[in-house]
């Protein structure tokens, strides 16, 4: 029972986080109506379309991923059409000439029926209503993943809806003075209808793009607002966890100690729904590097304005043997789509690896139940700490260089003395990213993990094809010549063989190989030009190379401002294969 109060209470609590935002100018557009026809219905409807929507999340296939999203678009249609209406009083009149007559009949029908026309826009309101993920919805949710779909978790997530439906009750309530005199003076009339329906279509694009998550990330006035800390309260006094307790070990809040305590000797990357940026990760094979394992989800705003310090600890640490690790553990089953989390890491620049854990069995794994969480795990493959939230970036930096600093087995002057004759290349492949131009992904060129080549005709897979290349656009290349397709690379067959790629990045570089004897000579251009001063370090100025390994090769670096780029790659010889893209 006590868990059905504070469920409750957090959804009360709920209206206090940003999030609430974007769902405010639908709650309120039935302000001018009697409470019983207007805003209660719309509020019941809400809450019980975002419970069973939250309830569906829990099933893990796919089926459930396609109904939920196909459900939040057809709500964002209809929040759409009915903010247009307001807006635009002719085009409402023109939508609804085919239904005049169906229309008559409703403004006939007694006021106690008209309830339904607000229960719709209250469900539609709750498909796409995306709550901040404090503790008590991250346990809730979770608990959902694990159990699957249920009674008990339909119930604890209808008490958490129903108790925001209440608080927004409460406030409208409170509110309704004020508005009325705000209409009567400001907005009367057709006025007020066109601001109502601005607002109400303002509010359904910046949901349909994810403006309203990237805006409400950057904002850091409203960063104090939420309700972690009351939920957190609320959640320890009802359940206390000893477990809990010993896996967290010292008060994030407190100040930092040395040696950090073990916090929990197995914490395991395993069972992951599966992998982005990298192969499968796991602790094990990473003992002897420092693992930093961010738990989030694309479209939770704590978990976005916790992304700049992780992604910078990433590149600043990377060197020391820092592994960055991210959990994408889905709040709703739209997160659930692959294609939607690949677009999320290309516009969030996140380029280390990334386990989409769809079943929340890493999650289970840490005994984690927050939506951020940051765990270091040391060298030897044990928790060593943790934050539990946004904050606490100074304690959990002082940790990872802790942690750095012990993994580190020789001695300062036996490493230094063991690396003396070794030059760091700062100027070639070893030059940090420049990730604020980077705007181009990893890409394949073998048919197995391909997708970006663009042709005139069809590709033929595996066996001596003459291709005819094909307009290309950013992050896509072309083949003009004889070549090979397999599943890991593309051979050119004959001398002359040309690749051909559209790119926006500092640096763009290959990773080729040879069929047989080596060297093999190539020659590239950019935008039809020998590259000159954009010459990588594996390239002459007139663009000439030479294929001697198997490896990496930079084939551009860009000087001054970086621009999108067609890279031109002409093999002398037959017999290159190229694997794959990688910018920088």
């Amino acid at each position: 029972m006590a868990l059905y109060l504070v469920a409750f209470a957090a959804g009360v609590l709920s209206v206090l986080s940003p999030c609430i935002l974007p769902v405010l100018p639908f709650v309120f557009a039935r302000q001018g109506q009697p409470s019983r026809h207007g805003s209660l219905p719309l509020l019941i409807g809400m809450a019980l379309a975002f419970a069973a929507a939250a309830s569906l999340a829990a099933a893990a296939g796919t089926w459930a991923v396609q109904l939920s999203q196909w459900g939040r678009s057809l709500a964002l249609l209809g929040l759409g059409v009915f903010a247009a209406s307001l807006l635009f009083p002719r085009l409402a009149a023109w939508w609804s000439r085919p239904l005049v007559q169906i229309g008559e009949k409703l403004a006939t029908q007694q006021p106690q029926q008209r309830w339904l026309h607000s229960a719709l826009l209250g469900a539609a309101t709750g498909l796409i209503w995306s709550p901040c993920a404090g503790p008590v919805l991250g346990l809730l949710l979770s608990g959902a993943a694990l159990a699957g779909p249920g009674t008990t978790t339909s119930l604890l997530l209808l008490c958490y809806a129903a108790g925001a439906g209440l608080a927004l009750w409460a406030a409208m309530r409170i509110s309704a003075g004020t508005l009325a005199r705000l209409r009567a003076h400001w907005l009367p009339g057709e006025r007020g209808r066109r601001v109502a329906g601005a607002a109400m279509l303002a509010a359904v694009l910046a949901v349909a793009t994810g403006l309203d998550s990237r805006l409400l990330a950057q904002s850091g006035a409203l960063s104090g607002l939420g309700s972690n800390g009351l939920e957190s309260s609320l959640l320890e006094a009802a359940m206390p966890s000893a477990q809990a307790a010993e896996l967290a070990g010292n008060n994030p809040g407190a100040p930092y100690t040395s040696p950090l305590p073990v916090e929990s000797t197995r914490p395991s990357l395993d069972g992951g729904t599966q992998w982005l940026n990298a192969a499968p990760q796991s602790i094990p094979a990473l003992r002897g590097k420092v693992v930093l394992v961010n738990f989030w989800t694309y479209s939770c705003v704590n978990c976005l304005r916790t992304l700049p310090y992780v992604n910078a600890w990433a590149q600043k640490y990377a060197d020391r043997g820092l592994v960055v690790v991210g959990v994408h553990a889905p709040e709703f089953a739209f997160e659930k789509d692959r294609s939607n989390v690949e677009k999320a890491l290309q516009q969030l620049k996140i380029s280390y690896p990334v386990v989409q854990d769809n079943g929340f069995r890493i999650w289970r794994a840490f005994n984690n139940q927050y939506w951020p969480a940051l765990y270091l795990v040391d060298a030897q493959g044990r928790v060593r700490h943790h934050q539990f939230g946004e904050g606490g970036y100074a304690a959990t930096e002082r940790a990872l260089n802790e942690l750095l600093r012990e993994a580190q087995v020789p001695s300062a002057a036996t490493a230094a003395a063991s690396t003396a004759n070794t030059v760091p290349d700062t100027q070639g492949l070893g030059m940090a990213a420049d990730t604020a131009s980077l705007r181009s992904p990893e890409l394949y060129l073998g048919y197995d993990k391909g997708g970006s080549l663009r042709l005139a005709g069809r590709p033929a897979p595996d066996k001596p094809t003459d291709y005819q290349p094909a307009a290309l656009r950013l992050n896509t290349w072309t083949l003009q010549g004889n070549w090979t397709l397999k599943p890991e690379w593309v051979q050119a067959n004959s001398a002359g063989g040309r690749l051909a790629l559209r790119f926006e990045a500092r640096d763009a570089n290959l990773v080729l190989g040879a069929a047989g004897a080596s060297p093999l000579r190539f020659r590239l251009t950019i935008d039809g030009q020998s590259p000159g001063i954009h010459h990588g370090s594996d390239v002459d100025a007139q663009g000439y190379g030479q294929v001697d390994a198997t490896r990496l090769y930079q084939l551009v670096r860009q000087q001054g401002p970086v621009k999108q780029r067609t890279v031109e790659i002409e093999f002398l010889d037959a017999g290159a294969r190229g694997y794959a893209f990688t910018f920088g």
